[in-house]
């Protein structure tokens, strides 16, 4: 059974030199937390940093906390009989969950210490939302919604070194718009733009649940494919395909695309990858439009 405790913190009164009318070793204590919980920025390393104070108080197995954009889990969190949820509140407005998995019953005095902690971690919290979702927005394509070139850079390195100690495989598929600028020319930004969004989303509808998506620009498109293989990037050709066959906008424009792609291989850095990739693209834009041409890993 799951209990919903809701701990308001109003910002404008917070002052954490007076949050706590305990002993000096009690305040020490808590200065000494916030301390630690202002020396990052990342959401992880501050949940793990409170799980480590809130088990000098309560006996549990697991901490999380839930923000509508991010969501975190204490380093060796398990599940336990029960779960007891508190609602987190910034200025009378929800801000997020943090929920306990427990054996036993949170004690009236610890439920008391855990919303003091909770006041503590707060502001330390919505910092690090904040951060995040900064560097979100910054990873990201305005006007698709896609990752950018930033995002598709960083991830392309991380998929890459994965694939590496996993020994398994990478897909990079490039991909652009035939003849884009005479859509630009002749219709005009705003249908180009609307053509954009309406191609990046069936690259969303196309790819799986693991693939990645991003726009770098103009009518340049990349997917990064993990643990690929020639039939998972056959069946995303043709689901690309069909996807744009089937929408309006695209159709109504005789919209196509060109789509190039690289398997990684063991000598490849990012850019040597990349390359590859645009080698494939730039020969299947001279031959033929509707065939996927992928370059051999050699």
């Amino acid at each position: 059974m799951r209990t919903v405790n809701v701990v308001n913190h109003p910002n404008s009164k917070f002052n954490a030199f007076t949050l706590f009318q305990h002993s000096e070793q009690q305040s020490q204590r808590n200065l000494a937390l916030l301390e630690q919980l202002q020396t990052t920025l990342d959401v992880k390393q501050l949940i793990d940093i409170f799980a480590i104070e809130v088990a000098k108080y309560l006996d549990f197995t697991g901490l999380y906390f839930k923000h509508v954009d991010i969501s975190a889990t204490a380093r060796g969190s398990r599940q336990a009989k029960s779960e007891r949820q508190f609602e987190l509140k910034l200025n009378g407005q929800f801000f997020g969950m943090i929920t306990y998995a427990v054996n036993m019953p949170i004690s009236m005095g610890n439920y008391k210490v855990l919303t003091e902690l909770h006041e503590l971690l707060l502001n330390p919290l919505k910092n690090a939302v904040q951060y995040h979702q900064a560097m979100q927005l910054a990873m990201q394509d305005s006007l698709t919604q896609l990752g950018n070139r930033r995002s598709f850079d960083e991830q392309i390195k991380r998929t890459m070194a994965q694939a590496n100690r996993r020994h398994t495989r990478v897909g990079l598929i490039l991909s652009d718009l035939n003849k884009f600028k005479a859509i630009n020319d002749t219709f005009g930004h705003n249908i180009g733009d609307n053509v954009l969004v309406q191609f990046a989303k069936a690259l969303r509808q196309s790819v799986r649940d693991t693939d990645c998506v991003f726009r770098f620009g103009g009518d340049e498109f990349a997917i990064i494919v993990a643990d690929a293989t020639e039939q998972a990037l056959s069946v995303i050709e043709h689901r690309i395909y069909h996807a744009m066959s089937q929408d309006a906008l695209l159709a109504k424009h005789n919209v196509t695309s060109s789509l190039g792609l690289a398997f990684m291989n063991r000598a490849d850095n990012a850019t040597s990858f990349f390359k590859r990739a645009d080698k494939a693209l730039y020969s299947q834009k001279m031959t033929m439009p509707q065939k996927l041409s992928i370059v051999s890993q050699s």
